[in-house]
């Protein structure tokens, strides 16, 4: 924390120095743009200002200047991933679910708003905690060419992508290619484990890495057409491929094992492909009323090889196959004084895994998901309202077992206007969990001599209820609220360890009974400098309650994160630091690394130049530590990474954009499907 309070100390410093060495940028000629900041009843609309879009060079850019509470934001990276754990965060543009190639090509100067929703509705699925929607600006130029090129100084990774739009008439075509890679050595795992027996006695097991290898590297081509008419109607089609590729992780560790000491080694390799096809139809039938569809193929090939030798040596390979249909439709009516949306999901999957070798099995799941949604939003004075309800029916088949779940998701949410930018929400919300389909294969792996992960397809969906009560308030420099949110789980699925007679530990998920977890929190977000200087800083408390059939475990953590952001024309100097997120899961304690960043980014014409120096001052960077709490099995593990710790990264970002305006798609739907269903050692 203090090497961030002497960065920020010193970026004021450099800010206000170059305000009085150039009076271009004195305070006196200053006009005041600083971002407006709308509360609504499920989040936020942001207008982000000039200088902030002038100084970001892609998606991720713009965002992390944006100080986005319990958000953490990897320019570097290319990850966006929720600090306080309630969930995953969805990125849209126009509406459409994005990846990392989309965010990368995105121009900042486009952007109109974001709206950024920390309390999403039914339409957006389930474990979505955030939604980040950037709305572009409709009309785009005749062509746009450009390149995104990352790479780190002090490792051997990178990541790059290059990308065009062409115009002809009412049609557009867009092409892009991503190709990413990574060399490190430097990770290293050190684990002790303590096994209670069926006799009482307790056999213990260090293992310390002592060499490792994890490279890897991927290609990402996409191609898309799109014909749309003004407003009147809008058909997309685009076709992807993805190709991922694990040419050979290793890593040799010493393992004392009670009175033995030896070596060990683990060898793991794979390779994936993925061609995805995705149409889009969006037809307004009258200014009010508009239909939307999306349809969209997926196949998944995996292989993987697998090899260890702890104890005795133990091989297994995986060929998975998976396929999979998605579609959705959804009618709209801006009626008054509210406004209307209903909508049908059916998605088919079916996979098949073969396990060969040690870990010989074959799992073979069919299942179909019917998700029906409805949603009313509306304004009754200084009163907001949003009522919506979804249910889904889900039936799927696996060798001999066979299940069909009715699960459903009321949702609503209250938010007044107490004055003039001040607000009082309050949200409730009730839905149902389903877990991983790898979890609910009947695949057995064993992860090392003692231990063995067991899928469970007598799983059954959790049911979670949250209330969530905020109070806000916005104006032209301030944005700050204080929060209170609570979740109560019903049922959920839950680590559960087995020992057997043999004196093996069984790893496997079971329906427990209840875990609670109670967050409090504030945020500030304050312009020192209107379009110069800002900071901003959040923080809070996290109680999780832990109820399973012989166990309760509570823990109680707090976490921070703070950033400042200085504009100095051409010239953006940026920090940030959080402690990292802490949490008690079951009967696994964990904690996601603390992240410091400072960033130095320069604009000339249409050339972006970026360093960034990650985890500064940190030779070996701790990114992740667990401790299982089971009476039988208690294990403390630490990840710690060289690669991650004092890490220098240069980003070169180039764009050029010439010709006609096209009216290009709003597509509000978008349906992917990423999951193989293996489970992993």
């Amino acid at each position: 924390m203090k090497h961030f309070l002497l960065v920020l100390f010193c970026l004021y410093s450099f800010s206000t120095f170059a305000q009085n060495e150039d009076n271009t940028v004195s305070l006196d000629e200053v006009i005041v743009k600083a971002p407006k900041v709308i509360s609504k009843a499920d989040g936020q609309i942001i207008y982000p200002t000039v200088a902030q879009k002038n100084a970001s060079n892609n998606g991720y850019s713009i965002l992390q200047k944006l100080s986005l509470p319990n958000l953490r934001i990897d320019d570097v990276a290319h990850s966006i991933t929720a600090i306080d754990g309630r969930g995953s965060v969805q990125l849209r543009i126009n509406g459409i679910i994005v990846g990392k190639e989309e965010m990368l090509a995105l121009d900042p100067k486009l952007i109109s708003k974001i709206d950024f929703i920390d309390n999403p509705g039914v339409r957006y699925g389930e474990d979505v905690a955030y939604v980040i929607n950037i709305i572009t600006k409709h009309n785009d130029t005749g062509y746009t060419l450009g390149a995104d090129v990352t790479t780190a100084l002090t490792s051997w990774q990178g990541d790059g992508t290059v990308y065009g739009k062409w115009n002809h008439k009412k049609s557009e075509f867009t092409v892009s290619y991503n190709y990413s890679g990574y060399k490190l050595n430097g990770m290293k795992v050190t684990e002790l484990a303590e096994y209670t027996l069926n006799n009482g006695g307790i056999h213990t097991i260090e293992r310390d890495d002592v060499e490792t290898l994890r490279k890897a590297h991927s290609h990402y081509m996409k191609l898309t057409y799109n014909l749309a008419d003004s407003t009147a109607y809008v058909f997309q089609a685009s076709l992807s491929e993805s190709l991922n590729k694990t040419p050979g992780n290793y890593s040799i560790k010493d393992i004392i094992d009670g009175t033995k000491q030896y070596s060990s080694t683990n060898r793991e390799s794979g390779k994936s492909s993925s061609p995805v096809l995705d149409l889009f139809f969006f037809r307004q039938f009258t200014p009010r009323q508009s239909i939307t569809a999306n349809v969209v193929g997926t196949y998944i090939d995996t292989k993987n090889s697998n090899y260890y030798d702890e104890g005795a040596p133990y091989q297994y390979d995986v060929n998975g196959k998976t396929a999979s249909a998605l579609s959705e439709i959804v009618y709209e009516n801006r009626l008054k004084p509210f406004s209307l949306s209903a909508g049908l999901n059916y998605r088919y999957k079916y996979m098949k895994n073969d396990y060969t070798g040690d870990a010989f099995a074959l799992t073979e799941l069919n299942q179909n998901n019917i998700y029906a949604f409805s949603d009313i939003k509306g304004t009754l004075k200084k009163l907001r309202y949003s009522i919506g309800l979804g249910a889904s029916y889900i039936h799927y088949n696996q060798n001999k077992h066979n299940y069909d779940f009715w699960t459903f998701r009321p949702k609503a949410t209250l938010a007044y206007n107490i004055m003039n930018g001040m607000q009082l929400s309050y949200s409730f919300e009730m839905k149902d969990r389903a877990s991983r389909i790898a979890m609910v294969s009947n695949a057995t792996i064993q992860t090392n001599s003692m231990e063995y992960t067991v899928g469970n397809p007598d799983l059954k969906p959790s049911h979670d209820t949250e209330h969530t009560l905020r109070l806000s308030y916005n104006d032209d420099r301030w944005s700050t609220f204080v929060e209170g949110f609570y979740r109560h789980c019903n049922k959920p699925n839950m680590a559960h360890y087995e020992r057997t007679v043999e004196d093996k530990f069984i790893y496997t998920q079971i329906n427990q009974k209840a875990i609670n977890v109670l967050n409090t929190m504030a945020y500030a977000s304050c312009w020192i400098v209107p379009e110069k200087l800002q900071i901003y800083a959040n923080g809070g408390m996290m109680r999780c309650f832990n109820y399973g059939f012989d166990y309760t475990h509570c823990y109680t953590s707090w976490f921070y994160s703070a950033g400042v952001t200085a504009y100095l024309g051409k010239l953006t100097l940026l920090a940030y630091a959080n402690n990292g997120f802490r949490f008690l899961e079951g009967e696994t304690k964990g904690y996601n690394g603390a992240y410091a960043t400072l960033q130095c980014s320069y604009n000339y014409k249409d050339w972006q130049f970026s360093l960034t120096w990650s985890n500064p001052f940190i030779n070996n960077y701790k990114s992740a530590e667990s401790e299982v709490l089971n009476r039988n099995l208690h294990k403390h593990f630490v990840l710690n990474n060289r690669d991650s710790g004092n890490c220098v990264s240069l980003t070169i970002s180039w764009r050029l954009s010439r010709g006609r305006k096209h009216q290009s798609a709003d597509k509000t739907i978008n349906l992917i499907d990423t999951d193989n269903g293996i489970i992993t050692r």
